[in-house]
């Protein structure tokens, strides 16, 4: 198992495979069909100056946050497999989830050198891994609200990098 922490470089990105088994620690931002639309309409330095976050290097799991804890909903809804372009575009360099995306959106992400990264629905385990959690932008969606947690050692997978995906 691979250890990355967060903020990420690209030559880790580059250095990453279809297949490979990492654990993420750091800070990351998660979201779902409510807030990443709205995060891809505000546009890269309105992310920066109105939410003071810089998306480079960043990792965006693909969930709400409840008391319960965390757990990865499905990427290839529309509002969420959509933003993953665009936010890749923005400097997201991990796009965490569950679920096959489209062969478009496995281009797109290589266009933009980022991966996509699988996790099994977990979520007391995630919930040991979650050291802290804030609201960042969006409150009124209540736990699907655009938050940042710091993690510690939370698994994944890599499910597409390179042109490349498990799912076929």
């Amino acid at each position: 198992m691979r250890k990355i922490n967060t903020p990420i470089s690209q030559d880790i990105i580059d250095s990453l495979c279809v297949g490979d088994k990492i654990c993420l620690s750091g800070y990351i931002f998660c979201g779902r069909d409510a807030v990443l639309p709205k995060l891809v309409k505000m546009g890269k330095e309105a992310v920066s100056e109105k939410l003071g976050i810089d998306l480079t290097g960043s990792v965006i799991f693909h969930t709400a946050v409840s008391p319960a804890g965390v757990g990865p909903t499905s990427s290839n809804k529309l509002e969420i497999e959509s933003s993953i372009g665009p936010l890749a575009s923005m400097g997201v360099k991990i796009h965490l989830g569950k679920g096959a995306i489209r062969q478009e959106t496995i281009d797109t992400l290589n266009t933009y050198h980022s991966v996509f990264a699988v996790i099994p629905p977990v979520t007391a385990l995630l919930k040991s891994k979650t050291l802290e959690q804030k609201v960042i932008a969006f409150e009124e969606e209540g736990m699907e609200a655009f938050h940042m947690l710091k993690v510690c050692e939370i698994p994944a997978i890599i499910a597409a990098a390179h042109g490349k995906s498990i799912y076929f």
